[in-house]
């Protein structure tokens, strides 16, 4: 009996990709289905970087399909690819980034810029190609998040080159000015420093470009919605009731701008006894989920409160890169895969695929 592409396909659909909770005809993601005889090979194209579980996958799909009758060799790769999502109307886009990702809180203090670079790290870790804007004009961390000391070049006067530190492409207002120098700025003078850097950035073909905002609603949370091409965004907040009051407001403000929420992230859930490693909930607990479900979002992930993580991100190596084999660094990766699959769900972009309209005298 000569084993059939139907058969294959009825196969696929029968296994369930773990990130996305479909399977991989629906998300259209088995393609060049090839059939010898009773030998089959096909591709398994994601829309989403998983470097750290494509061989989970591999393995997935390669013992389903061994399963059928008669079957001989079954070759399956796996592969990713990351594409450009439709953004606000009007705003225009970022040479050389296909998605971005706003990382916001309505309240300070809930780990907000330790959750921005630890997902930035999290998708490189899985084959991205990532970058990390420092939106915080007023105080500035991702320098001594990433242990970034030197200043960035510039080839042509004009346009900056971005710093680098664990493969993730860099640029923040702290890498131009002194570490105790005080942004006595105005309003309309940061959010056109915040304008200057992103745009006079040479990003090197980015696949996410992640945006670390200040905690509020104000004039770089409006600026940003207003005039930067922004794919969605992530709410970081606390279980604690105050957090998520202010977490709302932020949740809300995204969404009368038109900017797509992708989900939220609830970072010091629990807090873990660094002697005797007993948990529990100091801030609460459910705030996150319940959120959530008020608003029909994600919850992407959470976190816990460990000393590690501030002492690692204050040290300039954070929990991604510092512990890539531990339990948090898994549950970072996790949110940044869950960040691509909600990502990789949305509209595309199709803008590049239109030609320019050149109106001339004949």
């Amino acid at each position: 009996m000569t084993l059939s592409e139907q058969q294959v396909q009825a196969a696929l659909k029968e296994i369930t990709d773990p990130s996305t909770g479909k399977d991989f005809v629906a998300t259209k993601s088995a393609r060049n289905i090839r059939i010898d005889g009773n030998n089959v090979a096909l591709d398994i194209v994601l829309g989403y970087p998983a470097k750290t579980v494509a061989a989970d996958i591999q393995k997935q799909v390669t013992d389903k399909l061994k399963s059928l009758p008669e079957i001989g060799g079954v070759f399956v790769n796996v592969t990713s690819k990351i594409v450009s999502h439709s953004v606000q109307r009007g705003v225009q886009l970022i040479a050389g980034v296909k998605n971005i990702i706003a990382v916001a809180s309505g309240k300070g203090g809930v780990g907000k810029s330790t959750t921005a670079v630890n997902l930035a790290l999290a998708l490189a870790a899985e084959g991205a190609n990532v970058g990390i804007l420092d939106a915080d004009i007023y105080g500035p961390s991702q320098p001594q998040m990433l242990g970034i000391t030197t200043k960035p070049e510039t080839k042509d006067g004009k346009s900056m080159e971005p710093l680098e530190r664990y493969g993730v492409q860099a640029m923040s207002i702290g890498f131009l000015i002194d570490t105790e120098t005080p942004m006595v700025w105005r309003g309309p003078m940061v959010t056109s420093a915040l304008e200057q850097l992103l745009r006079e950035t040479n990003w090197r073909e980015l696949d996410y470009l992640v945006v670390d905002l200040p905690p509020g609603t104000g004039d770089i949370q409006l600026t940003l919605s207003q005039k930067v091409p922004v794919t969605g965004a992530i709410i970081v907040t606390t279980p604690q009731d105050i957090a998520l009051l202010d977490a709302r407001k932020g949740l809300k403000m995204f969404e009368k701008v038109g900017v797509p929420i992708i989900g939220i992230v609830e970072n010091m859930s629990t807090h873990i006894c660094s002697q005797c490693g007993h948990e529990e909930h100091i801030f609460g607990a459910g705030g996150g989920a319940q959120m959530c479900r008020d608003y029909n979002v994600e919850l992407l992930g959470s976190l816990p409160l460990d000393i590690k993580i501030r002492e690692q991100s204050d040290t300039g190596m954070p929990t991604v890169v510092a512990d890539p084999d531990g339990k948090i660094a898994a549950t970072y990766r996790e949110i940044a895969r869950r960040t691509a699959v909600r990502l990789s769900e949305m509209g595309l972009d199709h803008s590049s695929k239109f030609p320019n309209i050149v109106i001339q005298n004949s």
